[in-house]
């Protein structure tokens, strides 16, 4: 009588692991409406501040020239208010991309077809910021334009080769990334989901707004957050402050966000039971 030889099965390969994550992100039609939304409600803000300001304009040769070297036409291009909105969503989209497994029980399927934990987050994190990077492009790209183009028409509009202006398109580009990140991790550790979504709140948005110049532990925490390292790049002109930082500081602070997010979102899954 022969031996029976035990099947072993291939181990998933880092693409075929993308692949059905990307597969799992698509079928969602609820998710690509939220993205939809999002999309609409940021650029429609940034051009609805730019309709209010040619609107209300008096061309005048020495103000307009004034305006353009203040750097407000970059200001409205993406605005601090659209800003929050769309940390606040990517935020949030970020978040169910997990609790959403986990919340259906979908999370036990997925692990006992494939044990290696870390691949799986890896996948995850990796088909996430692919994502959200196209969108935040896509996002501040359109915004850029449009409010560019509603300028023009009172000839305050700049180009994208105007200094500073692709800087402020490649930023807004990327806090989409770095807080679906956020979110990621923080569904990855809460596995909650009204415990992740507030606390995605919490750190994204309503932590900023409450750290302030005013004292030097304040100035340094803020500086640590992502709103407030996107605003620095930004700004054409910061204001003079007691605690000053460099925009190379502001885009290291973007990068440590998301490469912690990334790091926490893969490690929190492997030591933990699922």
């Amino acid at each position: 009588m022969s031996a029976i030889v035990p099947v072993v099965e291939p181990r998933a390969r880092l693409v075929d692991l993308v692949a059905a994550e990307w597969i799992k992100l698509r079928s969602l039609r609820s998710t690509w409406i939220a993205y939809g939304i999002t999309a609409v409600v940021v650029v429609g803000l940034n051009a609805a501040i730019a309709v209010d300001t040619s609107s209300h304009w008096k061309p005048d040769p020495v103000e307009d020239a004034r305006f353009v070297r203040d750097g407000i036409p970059l200001l409205e291009a993406f605005t601090s208010n659209s800003a929050l909105i769309m940390m606040l969503a990517l935020g949030t989209l970020g978040a169910l991309m997990i609790i959403g497994e986990y919340g259906t029980g979908t999370i036990r399927s997925t692990l006992a077809a494939v044990p290696a934990r870390r691949s799986v987050m890896t996948a995850k994190a990796a088909v996430l910021t692919v994502v959200t990077t196209v969108f935040g492009t896509l996002v501040a790209t359109a915004s850029f334009l449009l409010t560019q183009a509603i300028l023009h028409s009172r000839n305050l509009g700049v180009s994208i080769t105007h200094p500073g202006a692709a800087r402020v398109v490649v930023a807004s580009a990327l806090l989409a990334p770095v807080c679906a990140l956020v979110g990621l991790a923080l569904g990855a550790v809460i596995r909650r989901t009204a415990a992740t979504l507030t606390a995605s709140a919490g750190v994204l948005v309503l932590l900023p707004l409450l750290l302030t110049e005013g004292s030097r532990w304040s100035a340094v925490a803020a500086h640590a957050t992502p709103f407030h390292a996107w605003s620095r790049i930004v700004t054409p002109r910061p204001h003079p402050t007691p605690y000053p930082w460099t925009t190379g500081g502001a885009w290291t602070v973007l990068a440590a966000w998301a490469l912690v997010a990334a790091a926490v979102t893969i490690v929190s899954l492997h030591r933990r039971d699922q």
